[in-house]
């Protein structure tokens, strides 16, 4: 009976230590990865160059690391004579590929290895020009242009009428002219075509440019420079009432300066501003870097003068006879 209790202990002893030992099972495609960080809740993406990767081979801490690629796509692991590419393959992939290498260059017989991507940093996006917090962040998952405008915190009051996303083609030589979209901000917003939220996968630049500026001078109550921010046509009358209307005494006549890129200097435009507020004339466009000058009428600002200071030199002569008079 001694016998037999001593067998029943050890073999009760021996299941108990058994189901605390951890459980290696080689990992299967489609399988969640764990990294020798911990669980990584990072999308499951391509690897690309300089993105750092986790890498767990079982019963060989030596070979249990966290590497990064290299700007040719590869990695390197003690012991391995030979680079391991890592460029444009899954995380499992790249598993299929490191136990190949293992097994081909006899550093292992039937390795069990686990691969997760750590941090990503081979598909940056870039956005910047008139956002409130310019940022360059990572494409991860399903990356939007609206996600993008948003991650930099929204567009400024002076944001221009377009978004410029430049982007190269994959695989393409970085010398090579990237391909750049404009994209309307107020078709963007208002959803009026889903087409232009592009889908961005890593490597854009979204640049948002200011909007372009007039300006206006001269005889209005609130001279001073205007952006062109709604993407349509600003004219002499918008101009008019943005600077708060024409002062008194306003000449018929204005002008616009408008630069001259050939001679580097300005080109006068006049333009009838009496018939244009009569509905007489046509409406004049103004481009950006326009400056509208609106002058005085000072003949006539000189007569009305003149005539009140004779009405006040009156008005104080007749004061003084009826004073006399009294």
């Amino acid at each position: 009976m001694r016998h037999l209790a001593t067998i029943f202990l050890t073999t009760a002893m021996a299941v108990s230590i058994a189901a605390q030992q951890p459980q290696h099972m080689p990992n299967q495609a489609g399988a969640s990865s764990v990294s020798t960080n911990g669980p990584s809740d990072l999308p499951i993406e391509r690897i690309g160059n300089d993105d750092l990767i986790g890498i767990t081979v079982y019963d060989s801490p030596e070979l249990t690391r966290t590497v990064r690629v290299d700007s040719s796509g590869e990695i390197r692991l003690p012991m391995m004579r030979q680079p391991i590419n890592a460029k444009g393959l899954f995380p499992a992939d790249l598993e299929k590929s490191i136990v190949s290498a293992l097994i081909a260059e006899h550093v292992l017989v039937d390795p069990v290895v686990t691969v997760t991507v750590v941090e990503y940093r081979s598909r940056p996006i870039c956005v910047a020009g008139a956002v409130r917090n310019p940022v360059t962040f990572q494409a991860t998952g399903s990356t939007t242009l609206l996600d993008a405008i948003s991650q930099a915190g929204g567009l400024t009051e002076n944001a221009g009428p377009e978004i410029l996303v430049s982007q190269r083609a994959a695989g393409s030589d970085p010398k090579d002219a990237a391909l750049v979209r404009r994209i309307p901000v107020r078709g963007l917003i208002n959803a009026a075509d889903p087409s232009m939220n592009l889908i961005l996968q890593g490597g854009e630049v979204v640049r948002v440019p200011e909007a372009g500026k007039f300006y206006v001078l001269g005889n209005v109550h609130r001279p001073g420079a205007f952006s062109i921010t709604d993407g349509s046509e600003s004219t002499v009358l918008k101009a008019l009432a943005l600077s708060e209307g024409q002062d008194h005494f306003t000449a018929s006549v204005a002008y616009i300066y408008r630069p001259e890129v050939a001679t580097n200097g300005r080109q006068e435009i006049p333009i009838e501003l009496k018939k244009i507020l009569d509905r007489k004339a046509p409406d004049v466009p103004l481009l950006p870097n326009d400056i509208l000058y609106v002058p005085e009428a000072t003949g006539r600002k000189a007569t009305l003068t003149a005539l009140d200071r004779i009405t006040g030199i009156g008005a104080t002569v007749g004061t003084t006879l009826i004073y006399v008079y009294h």
